[in-house]
C-alpha cells in the first residue's frame, strides 16, 4: 500500500521533450518521493489516502530559477523616467538602477524585508510554484548581503516551498568603493564570500558581468572564491554586451548562464558541452524593451538546455508570474509551448542543479502542481489567470 495515491488526473511528466503526457493517470507516493506514475489501469495498489482530482492536469511543481524576491521599496518611479527615454544603462550610471534599491535594502530590517517578499513569494506559490532560488546583490557589504539572505532562508520556512539561496555581492559597486571596481570585486572574493559561507546562508555564488557589472577578470576572482567555499556558480551573463559571458560561464563549470541576450553562437556550444543551463529571462526583455533576443535557434542547434524564470526584481523585471513569463518567452524568443513547460520544470530544477525534482518519475521528489486545465498548453497561452488547483510539496 502506497502513503498516498492521485488519480483521475491527466500527466505531463516532463520525462521528455514532448511532455511525457500520460491521460487517465494516477501518481502514488510513500513519504515525500514519488513511488509510481502511470496509467491509472496499471496502478499497482491502492493509497492510504486517495484524492480524486476530477480530470485535472499534474505537471511537476514549478520552479522559479532566478530571482532577487528580497529587496527594500520599489523602482516604479525610474519606470516612468524609462518610459520617458532614459536608458537602464543611463539610470545606473547616475546612480539609480540598483544602487537605489541598494540604499532602500541596506536602510530596512529583516521584519521589513520578509513582510514585504512574502506577498510576491505567495503570488509565485499560487501558480504551482515549489521551488525558487533567491539572490542577494542589494546589500553589497558582508552585513547587507547576509541579512537577505536570512530573509530568504525564513521564507521558508514561513511557506510551504524550497527555497534555493545565491549570493550576488558581485552584482554591482556600492557607493563607498566609487571608482574602485577591481577593489571591491577583491572584497567580494577576499571578505564577503567567505563570511557569508562560514554562516551557511548561500548555496551558490553569482555575478553580474557586463558593461556595467564586473569584467570577467574580476568574475574569475569571484569565481576561485566560491570554489574555495565549496559553491557552485552562476552567471548574470551577455545582457547588455557581449562579453563572451556565454563561453567563460562553461569554462567555470557554472550551473546556469541567465539572460544571455547578446551572447554569441561559439558560447552557447560551449554550454552544451559544459552541460550549463541557459536561464532565459522575458520579463526583463519586456520591461527595458530590449530588441536583441537569446538566440534560441542557436541553443536549440546546439543542445543547450533552456530554462524560463521571472527574474522578479524592482528595477528590470517586476515580474510576479511565472505562468506569464512561459507566454512571454514563447511571444518574445519564440519557444514552444514543450520548451517554455520544461523550462519552468525540469531545466530549471537543473539550472539550480536540483536533480531529485522537476520530472514527474519514480524516485524523485514529489512535488506537484495540479491545473483545471484541457491541455498543458493552455498554461502558456492564456494571460492574467490562474489555473492552479492545488500543490502537493514533499508529498505533503
Amino acid at each position: 500500500m502506497f502513503d498516498a495515491v492521485w488519480t483521475n488526473l491527466h500527466a505531463a511528466t516532463m520525462a521528455d521533450d514532448a511532455l511525457g503526457i500520460i491521460e487517465d493517470a494516477a501518481i502514488a507516493v510513500n513519504g515525500d518521493t514519488i513511488a509510481w506514475v502511470g496509467p491509472r489501469a496499471a496502478l499497482p495498489g491502492p493509497g492510504a489516502v486517495t484524492h480524486d482530482m476530477g480530470g485535472a492536469w499534474v505537471l511537476p511543481g514549478l520552479v522559479d530559477c532566478h530571482t532577487h524576491l528580497v529587496f527594500g521599496s520599489d523602482r516604479a518611479a525610474e519606470y516612468e523616467m524609462r518610459l520617458a527615454g532614459a536608458t537602464y544603462e543611463e539610470l545606473s550610471r547616475a546612480g539609480g538602477g540598483i544602487l537605489s534599491t541598494v540604499r532602500a535594502t541596506r536602510a530596512a530590517d529583516e521584519a521589513t524585508l520578509l513582510e514585504a517578499a512574502l506577498p510576491r513569494l505567495d503570488g509565485l506559490l499560487a501558480e504551482g510554484v515549489t521551488t525558487v532560488e533567491i539572490k542577494s546583490g542589494y546589500g553589497l557589504d558582508s552585513a547587507n548581503e547576509a541579512k537577505q539572505l536570512r530573509v530568504a532562508r525564513e521564507l521558508g520556512r514561513r511557506r510551504a516551498v524550497t527555497i534555493v539561496t545565491s549570493l550576488l555581492a558581485a552584482h554591482a559597486v556600492p557607493p563607498e568603493y566609487a571608482g574602485r571596481r577591481a577593489d571591491y570585486a577583491r572584497h567580494v572574493a577576499e571578505t564577503i564570500i567567505p563570511e557569508v559561507a562560514a554562516e551557511g546562508l548561500a548555496d551558490a555564488v553569482d555575478a553580474f558581468a557586463d558593461s556595467i557589472g564586473f569584467t570577467n577578470e574580476e568574475t574569475g576572482w569571484v569565481f576561485a572564491a566560491a570554489a574555495r567555499a565549496g559553491l557552485p556558480v552562476k552567471l548574470h551573463a551577455d545582457q547588455l554586451t557581449d562579453q563572451d559571458g556565454a563561453a567563460f560561464s562553461a569554462a567555470h563549470g557554472a550551473l546556469s548562464a541567465d539572460h544571455l541576450e547578446r551572447s554569441n553562437a561559439a558560447g552557447l556550444a560551449e554550454m552544451a558541452r559544459a552541460g550549463t543551463v541557459a536561464v532565459l529571462l522575458p520579463g526583463a526583455t519586456f520591461t527595458l524593451r530590449e530588441t536583441a533576443h537569446p538566440d534560441v535557434p542557436a541553443m536549440r542547434a546546439a543542445g543547450v538546455r533552456m530554462a524560463v524564470s521571472t527574474d522578479m526584481n524592482p528595477g528590470s523585471s517586476p515580474a510576479r508570474s511565472l505562468l506569464l513569463m512561459t507566454n512571454m518567452a514563447c511571444a518574445l524568443f519564440r519557444m514552444t509551448v514543450a520548451e517554455a513547460l520544461l523550462g519552468v520544470t525540469r531545466h530549471a530544477a537543473a539550472a539550480l542543479g536540483l536533480h531529485d525534482r522537476g520530472v514527474l518519475a519514480v524516485g524523485r521528489r514529489a512535488d506537484m502542481a495540479f491545473y483545471r486545465i484541457n491541455r498543458p498548453a493552455d498554461l502558456v497561452y492564456w494571460m492574467g489567470t490562474n489555473p492552479c488547483i492545488g500543490r502537493v510539496v514533499g508529498g505533503a
